[in-house]
């Protein structure tokens, strides 16, 4: 790589995206040790936990929304649908907390980017290269490893029912590709701040419903003290952040950033494993990790023209018309110029 290479990548632009990538990364894991630290005090309520998330994001998104004074963009019935996906997502996610390792969940988690890639091709037409697939069949690969390691480590898996919540997590996972699809399809169509507002709003709703029906009886047997308080509001504030900040990430650098980014989150918890809860990691969960982080490299490195976002892609062919009529002009003049001296 040439000097020329390295200043173009070490961009102030690049910068940034590498320091908010990993901080989401951070909110990430963050919010998987807050649920696994809770699993552990016996506190099972996972839509209580996001609960929180959704009213912050109604209240601060919805003043802004209302600030503004306009029609929505989208119909309200599409935020309510999309709502109840994301609010399923997360509590089958939480839920797998209760049942398997931190380890697992961060990396069957991954399960998510292969099922975006099956909806957008779908639904959305989206099309992927030889390469991006080849880096989703690595990841895949790995995710049947998680599966295997905790069938093989038994007990040793860090939970009661390690393939139980194997399938939680995968369920999960899919449900958030399912949400994933529709908030591009819906950021596209209608505006960032609206779908913040409506998704919090409907999402507590629906929140609130199934915390009356499901976790009534669990909230009032918890005994809140500091140490079940803290995790509980830190996993809402960690949620908050991340769905607030995705996006600015999104437009700084775009989707193969944050996939890159994410992918640390991994990294993180095992670390977290190891020294913070002090356990054994299967040996197995290394080659998963190692097969996971390279498919979703080779995914994240896809051609320039696939991660390029559709906006800039207008932007440049608008250029390249504008280009090409300021030369068509030139040369005719040169033509005329050229038939008046003769």
């Amino acid at each position: 790589m040439t000097m020329i290479d390295f200043k173009r990548l070490c961009t102030r632009k690049t910068l940034i995206g590498l320091g908010l990538g990993q901080f989401l990364s951070l909110l990430i894991t963050s919010t998987g040790f807050a649920s696994s630290e809770l699993a552990k005090r016996g506190i099972n309520a996972p839509t209580s936990q996001s609960f929180l998330n959704y009213v912050l994001l109604a209240i601060i998104y919805g003043s802004i929304l209302l600030y503004r004074r306009k029609a929505l963009k989208a119909k309200w019935y599409y935020y309510v649908l999309l709502a109840l996906v994301d609010v399923e997502a997360n509590f089958l996610v939480v839920k797998a907390y209760q049942y398997t390792s931190l380890t697992s969940v961060m990396l069957l988690d991954c399960w998510s980017i292969p099922s975006v890639m099956l909806l957008t091709w779908i639904f959305l037409k989206t099309k992927y290269r030889f390469k991006k697939i080849t880096g989703v069949i690595v990841c895949v690969a790995g995710l049947v490893l998680v599966v295997f390691s905790d069938v093989h480590a038994g007990d040793r898996a860090g939970g009661s029912n390690p393939r139980l919540g194997d399938a939680l997590v995968i369920a999960g996972a899919t449900l958030y590709a399912i949400s994933n699809v529709s908030e591009e399809f819906l950021v596209k169509n209608a505006d960032r701040v609206e779908l913040m507002s409506m998704l919090g709003i409907f999402g507590g709703i629906v929140s609130a419903i199934q915390i009356s029906i499901l976790e009534r009886n669990e909230l009032k047997s918890i005994h809140w003290s500091a140490g079940a308080a803290v995790p509980f509001v830190g996993f809402s504030l960690a949620m908050f952040m991340f769905y607030s900040l995705v996006p600015v990430l999104l437009k700084i650098n775009g989707s193969t950033m944050l996939n890159l980014s994410l992918l640390t989150s991994d990294m993180w918890s095992v670390l977290i494993r190891i020294f913070a809860y002090h356990e054994k990691v299967d040996w197995m969960y290394y080659v998963a990790f190692g097969a996971v982080a390279i498919g979703l490299v080779i995914y994240s490195g896809g051609d320039k023209d696939e991660n390029q976002d559709p906006a800039d892609v207008d932007e440049n062919v608008e250029r390249s018309k504008q280009d090409e009529e300021a030369n068509s002009r030139n040369n005719s003049k040169g033509t005329v110029a050229g038939s008046s001296k003769s």
